[in-house]
């Protein structure tokens, strides 16, 4: 039986308890662009075949098939594959996932590799959620973001999914150099005419090792206002919930029955498989994750060694302060009698002075029952969770 913290059915062996998620990283893209620091590797065709045999050897470990709520393929960008590798891929994970009914199966995909054969494939697998790295609809800021599509490219692929998908989201960035708050609201607007299910909202950042973070130490680019961009995401939070999109977590809303499950399995800290190049998965408490060379993955993957580049076991204590970092994300936050009886400890007593700080600051408020971080609390969200690591 699956235990939900969501239901307050909980017990203390819920680490030890099988997944019922399950992410694959698909590593592959026409091009990294400028703030990107995932796991993948650019104009690379000729290693999709490999990785895919590859995938079949990771995945030839399981066993046996294991049934599982979600399925996630992320990236990378899933749709650089061919239809027929986008097949081979779907018809791989059909037979050693199990889908229950009521599945949700989520792709990512970028708005310039959607041809009809590639979204006929995915519906025809299974495939019942598509996630489009819109970004923006701006002709110049998708030009600073070295995205690989305009404005109309975006409502073409959007027009041709709602088609064939009854649950589609777009990822929007803000913060983008350059970009004022008007041209956020723009953005807003664009995107709830649409008609989509689900949006999320990320304000940009600047990783070191991306090429963002080297324009910005040499000057080339500057980042928004620190005001701006907490403008950008006041306007968001109001004006999504407004055209009926609810927020459930600090970056996402989403209309009723459509917050993605896959996700909330991450911020419930409940177990979940992972296959694929830097792919991290969690199991009866030890988290793994894969090599993120792409290439030194696939090569260790098929001369049958060790494809794991880190592994940590997470103690009670170390295990409970990630659930209050992933917890707090979610906007009904976290239910304290369920978090005392599967970590037996208190969460205040993690942090306790920085815990009553942020109460009586109102950055976090409680209930007799649960403890979630406010809207102003939403705003400093890593300033808060930060505390309780």
């Amino acid at each position: 039986m699956r235990r939900d913290i969501r239901n307050g059915v909980v017990v203390n062996s819920i680490v030890h308890a099988l997944p019922r998620a399950c992410y694959v990283h698909v590593p592959f893209c026409a091009h990294r662009c400028g703030y990107c620091d995932f796991t993948l590797i650019a104009r690379r065709p000729d290693l999709v075949d490999d990785y895919l045999t590859a995938l079949a050897v990771e995945l030839a470990t399981l066993s046996q098939p294991q049934t599982v709520d979600t399925l996630f393929f992320g990236g990378g960008t899933p749709t650089y594959l061919s239809a027929h590798q986008l097949r081979r891929l779907c018809e791989l994970f059909r037979h050693w996932m199990i889908l229950d009914s009521g599945y949700e199966w989520s792709v990512e995909a970028n708005p310039t590799d959607l041809t009809n054969d590639k979204l006929d494939v995915l519906r025809e697998a299974g495939v019942n959620r598509i996630s489009l790295g819109v970004q923006s609809f701006d002709a110049d800021q998708l030009k600073l973001l070295e995205r690989d599509h305009d404005g109309m490219v975006a409502r073409d692929a959007i027009a041709r999914l709602r088609e064939r998908f009854e649950n589609v989201s777009l990822d929007l960035i803000f913060g983008v150099p350059g970009q004022t708050l008007e041209q956020w609201h723009a953005t807003l607007e664009q995107a709830i005419a649409l008609g989509v299910q689900h949006i999320s909202t990320y304000g940009l950042t600047f990783e070191r090792g991306t090429q963002f973070w080297s324009k910005r130490t040499k000057g080339m680019i500057a980042s928004v206002p620190e005001e701006t961009e907490r403008a950008m995401y006041e306007a968001a939070m109001d004006r999504l919930p407004r055209q009926g999109y609810l927020q459930y977590e600090i970056s996402n809303f989403a209309q009723p029955g459509f917050a993605c499950r896959h996700n909330q399995t991450y911020w419930r800290a409940e177990p979940f498989f992972g296959f694929g190049p830097g792919a991290a998965s969690l199991l009866r408490g030890v988290r793994r994750t894969n090599h993120r060379s792409v290439t030194t993955w696939i090569r260790r993957t098929l001369a049958g060694e060790p494809s794991v580049g880190e592994q940590e076991e997470l103690d009670q204590e170390a295990a409970a302060r990630e659930a209050v970092m992933l917890g707090l994300r979610q906007c009904h936050g976290i239910e304290l009698a369920a978090f005392e009886q599967r970590f037996g400890t208190s969460l205040r007593s993690l942090a306790p002075e920085a815990y009553d700080h942020f109460v009586k600051a109102a950055l976090l408020e409680r209930s007799s029952t649960h403890v979630w971080l406010t809207c102003e609390g939403r705003c400093l969200a890593d300033s808060v969770i930060l505390e309780f690591l």
